[in-house]
């Protein structure tokens, strides 16, 4: 079983993001709609397991699957879906065998994007739930393995889930009624 490592917020990790983006762009080309910063390492402030995670939007999830290799040449593993229908996983390791970026592609309609950019915009937008989330990483760290660790995650992530929908209702309410 990986042992869990929590780290202080780096601020180098938005530098790191925006320089793997530019190979994921190159390597996938004209089917990329965005590329998003998410998970902890986006939330400045916070401990966070360094590995980059990107979200990566596209205009065709299959064609993913034809450009498998030109992410194997940047060094990622293709994954396939990994558990969630509807997505591509790719990881990347270093070359001391530590994992450094974790890609989640999805079509660009798809509601798991929609759900990873509110989860990532509440956090920043809510210093006092991302401390909370902070510490909880923290402490489930010293205590579990990997499994441990996002089980242990769970019920505070479908908890922000909800606020974060909500709140970006709230704003969409806002703004229709401007």
């Amino acid at each position: 079983m990986r042992k869990v490592e929590v780290v202080p917020h780096n601020p180098e990790w938005i530098a790191i993001f925006q320089a793997e983006a530019t190979r994921i762009k190159d390597a996938l080309g004209e089917n990329i709609v965005a590329v998003h910063h998410i998970g902890s390492t986006a939330i400045t402030g916070i401990h966070a397991k360094p590995i980059i995670d990107l979200l990566v939007e596209v205009q065709c999830l299959t064609q993913v699957d034809e450009q498998n290799s030109p992410m194997e040449q940047l060094g990622y593993e293709v994954m396939g879906d990994f558990g969630i229908p509807g997505r591509r996983f790719f990881r990347k390791n270093n070359q001391d065998g530590i994992r450094t970026h974790h890609i989640h592609i999805f079509n660009h309609n798809s509601a798991q994007i929609k759900r990873h950019l509110a989860f990532r915009d509440y956090m920043i937008a809510h210093p006092t739930d991302a401390k909370q989330y902070s510490e909880l990483k923290c402490q489930l760290a010293k205590h579990t393995n990997i499994d441990g660790y996002v089980d242990g995650k769970d019920s505070f992530i479908k908890a922000i889930d909800v606020k974060a929908a909500q709140c970006k209702a709230l704003q969409a309410d806002q703004q229709s009624g401007s």
